[in-house]
C-alpha cells in the first residue's frame, strides 16, 4: 500500500474515536481478473482520498492507480488482467469518459476514443481486453450502448429514451445481456440478449401479461466458453431470487431455495456451482449451491452483514464483512484477513439492537444503537437511509457511531420503500412518495418516545440523499415532532430537481410519481419539501455538493431562499464535489459541522 498521508499512531493520540473511524485505512473487496486471478483491483482511502489500487498477489506489490483531488471509486479490471479501466468525471458530477492504464502502471489513455462524455450505464469487457460494451446515458439521447473494438470506431448497438444498462458479456464474447425499461417502469427492468451486431437473440420481460409489476436483473453469464446460460434475478415469488436462463433454448431453471429473505447469486469460476448471498432482517449469510445435485451448503461467516463476496479459482470465498460494532474486514474462508491495510486501527462501536414497530403498512424494522450503559430518555438521532431502494443493516457505519460517541441514541428505520423485506414493501411508496415513508418514521418515533428510549424534546431528523429529502419533507409535514433537522445532499424542491437531475433519475421519478411534473403536478407538489417549507419550525442544517447531478444545487437554493425569506433558523454548507465526498478530511469536516449544529441548538 502506498504510504498514507493520514495521521500515524503518534498523530492519532488524543484524536476522538469518531474521527479515527473515518481516518482508519479502509479497503473494498478486491476485484480479480478472470484469466489472471493474481491481479486484483480495490479501493482504499490510504492517502486520505478514496482511490483505485492495483494489487499483484503473486509478488505482494500494491500501487495507487488513480490520483485525483476528489477521488475515484468507479473502476474495472479487464479479464486478462492487462488493463485498469476507470471513470473520469469532473469533481463528482458523474459525467465523463472511461480511461484505462496498464496494470503494471503507465500513462492513462481514453479507453474508447470516439465516445463523447456521458453518464455511465454499465460496462463489460472481453477476456482479451480488446472489446468493450459501453453503456452511456445523456439528457439528449437517453441510453445508448456501444460495442468498441480496439483500433476501430465504436458502433452503436442499442438506443432508447428510457433508462437501460449493460448487464454482462458472455465468456466467449458472442452474447450481450442488457437490462432495459422500455416499458416505462424504471423500478422493474426487462432483459434482452443481443449479438455483437445488435440483433436480438432472446427477451425476458416479467412486466408483461400480469397484474403485478415484477423486475429482472442480470447476475452474469456462465464463465465457460460456448455456455449460453445466464444467471438472473427475478421477483416472481415476492422477493429477489436467482434462476438460470439458457438464452439459446429458452429453458429456465428455477432454484426455488428455501430461504426467507432476498437471495442473490454469482457463479463459481468453473460454472459448476453458485455462490448464494441471502439477506434477511438486516443481516446476511453465504451458501454454496451445487448445480448438479441441488445441494445447498452454508458457508460460515460471523453474524452481521456481508457487503461483498467472490468465489476464487481455488474454491475459497473472499468476502467483505462487518457488524454495527465491528469494523469491516476482507476475509477468506481459507482463513485470515485478505487485505489488512497499515495505519491506525479503526475503533469499534456498539452493537445494534432490533425493534419491530407496528405501522400503518405493516411491521417496521428499526435498528437501535445507544451509548453503552445509557438509559433513556436520550437525545436521539433518527438517521434515514438513502435510495429509497436500499436498507440499513447490521453493518459498520462511522456516521451513526459518531453520534453514539456524543451521547445520542441512533435509530435507523427500514421504512416502506426499503429493500430486503419483499417486493411489496419496496414498491409501496408509489404516488404518495415521501409521505408513506414518513408515516413509518412517525410510528417508530412514537414508539421510541413511549418506550422511554427517546427524549421527545431532543429529537434530530437527519439523512443523506433520499434520507435528506425525507428529512426536509418531515420537518415541514411533522413540524412539532423534531427539534433539529440535518439534511445532507437532499431533494428540496422536487419539480426543479426533476428538471435538473440526470436522465436515469428522471425515469425513476416518473415511475414513482406516475409521470412528469407537468403530467401529475399535484403529486409532485404533495411530495415536495418546498410545499411545506413555511411550516418548518426546527433549525435546519443543509449540506450540498455544488456538482451533484442527483440532487442538484439549484433546487436546494430555491428551498434555502424560502427559509431566508421567513427568517427561519438555518445554515447551509456547500462543498466542491458531487453527491458526497471521497475525501476523508472533507467527510470529517461535514460530520463535525453537523454535530456542532445539533449541540448549539439542543444544548449539552
Amino acid at each position: 500500500m502506498s504510504e498514507s498521508k493520514g495521521p500515524g499512531a503518534a498523530d492519532a493520540a488524543g484524536m476522538p474515536d469518531w474521527e479515527k473511524r473515518f481516518r482508519a485505512p479502509r479497503v473494498s473487496l478486491p476485484d480479480w481478473a478472470e484469466d489472471a486471478p493474481d491481479r486484483s483491483l480495490f479501493v482504499s482511502n490510504a492517502t486520505g482520498t478514496y482511490e483505485l489500487y492495483a494489487w499483484d498477489r503473486a509478488t505482494g506489490g500494491q500501487r495507487q492507480a488513480t490520483d485525483r483531488p476528489n477521488g475515484t471509486t468507479d473502476g474495472a479490471l479487464s479479464p486478462d488482467g492487462a488493463w485498469i479501466w476507470w471513470f473520469d468525471d469532473k469533481d463528482g458530477d458523474e459525467f465523463g469518459i472511461w480511461r484505462r492504464q496498464p496494470f503494471e502502471g503507465g500513462a492513462d489513455e481514453p479507453a474508447v476514443p470516439g465516445l463523447d462524455p456521458s453518464y455511465p450505464a454499465g460496462l463489460a469487457l472481453s477476456r482479451d481486453g480488446r472489446t468493450a460494451v459501453v453503456g452511456r446515458s445523456t439528457d439528449d439521447e437517453g441510453t445508448t450502448i456501444h460495442l468498441a473494438r480496439e483500433g476501430e470506431d465504436p458502433v452503436e448497438i442499442y438506443r432508447h429514451r428510457e433508462s437501460a444498462g449493460v448487464g454482462d458479456l458472455s465468456h466467449d464474447g458472442s452474447l450481450i445481456a442488457v437490462e432495459h425499461t422500455e416499458h416505462g417502469d424504471a423500478m422493474h427492468a426487462a432483459l434482452r440478449v443481443l449479438r455483437p451486431d445488435g440483433t436480438p437473440v432472446a427477451e425476458l420481460d416479467d412486466t408483461k401479461g400480469g397484474t403485478e409489476e415484477l423486475g429482472l436483473e442480470v447476475l452474469g453469464f456462465a464463465p465457460v466458453d460456448g455456455d449460453t446460460r445466464l444467471l438472473i434475478g427475478h421477483q416472481r415469488r415476492g422477493r429477489w431470487e436467482p434462476l438460470v436462463w439458457d438464452v439459446a433454448t429458452g429453458e429456465e431453471s428455477d432454484l426455488a431455495l428455501d430461504l426467507p429473505g432476498d437471495v442473490g447469486a454469482e457463479w463459481y469460476p468453473d460454472g459448476s456451482a453458485l455462490l448464494i448471498a441471502h439477506g434477511f432482517e438486516a443481516r446476511s449469510e453465504l451458501f454454496r449451491y451445487d448445480l448438479a445435485t441441488g445441494e445447498l451448503t452454508r458457508i460460515p461467516t460471523p453474524p452481521g452483514t456481508v457487503s461483498g463476496h467472490t468465489a476464487r479459482p481455488d474454491g475459497s470465498v473472499e468476502y467483505l464483512w462487518s457488524s454495527a460494532a465491528e469494523p469491516p474486514a476482507v476475509r477468506s474462508t481459507s482463513g485470515g484477513i485478505v487485505l489488512d491495510p497499515p495505519g491506525m486501527a479503526c475503533p469499534p462501536s456498539v452493537r445494534v439492537e432490533d425493534a419491530w414497530v407496528e405501522g400503518p403498512g405493516g411491521r417496521i424494522h428499526a435498528l437501535i444503537q445507544k451509548p453503552a450503559g445509557a438509559s433513556g430518555p436520550l437525545p436521539t438521532v433518527f438517521d434515514l437511509h438513502g435510495g429509497p431502494t436500499w436498507h440499513d443493516s447490521d453493518s459498520f457505519a462511522a456516521g451513526p457511531a459518531a453520534w453514539v460517541d456524543q451521547g445520542y441514541a441512533v435509530i435507523r428505520i427500514n421504512y416502506r420503500g426499503s429493500t430486503g423485506y419483499g417486493r411489496a414493501w419496496t414498491d409501496a411508496l408509489k404516488h404518495r412518495v415521501g409521505l408513506i415513508e414518513l408515516e413509518d418514521v412517525a410510528a417508530v418515533r412514537d414508539w421510541a418516545v413511549s418506550s422511554g428510549l427517546a427524549d421527545p424534546a431532543r429529537l434530530i431528523l437527519t439523512g443523506a440523499s433520499w434520507g435528506g429529502y425525507l428529512t426536509l419533507l418531515g420537518l415541514g409535514t411533522q413540524p412539532e415532532a423534531w427539534a433539529v433537522g440535518i439534511a445532507v445532499v437532499p431533494v428540496a424542491d422536487y419539480v426543479t430537481a426533476y428538471h435538473d437531475e440526470m436522465e436515469a433519475l428522471k425515469a425513476m421519478d416518473r415511475t414513482l410519481l406516475g409521470g412528469t411534473p407537468e403530467e401529475v403536478p399535484e403529486r409532485f407538489e404533495a411530495s415536495s419539501p418546498l410545499t411545506y417549507v413555511d411550516a418548518v419550525k426546527a433549525p435546519v442544517y443543509i449540506s450540498a455538493g455544488v456538482n451533484d447531478p442527483r440532487c442538484p444545487i439549484r433546487q436546494i437554493d430555491n428551498y434555502v431562499k424560502r427559509l431566508e425569506t421567513r427568517g427561519a433558523t438555518h445554515e447551509v454548507y456547500r462543498y466542491d464535489a458531487g453527491h458526497g465526498s471521497l475525501v476523508v478530511d472533507e467527510r470529517i469536516k461535514q460530520v463535525r459541522l453537523e454535530m456542532d449544529f445539533a449541540r448549539r441548538h439542543l444544548g449539552g
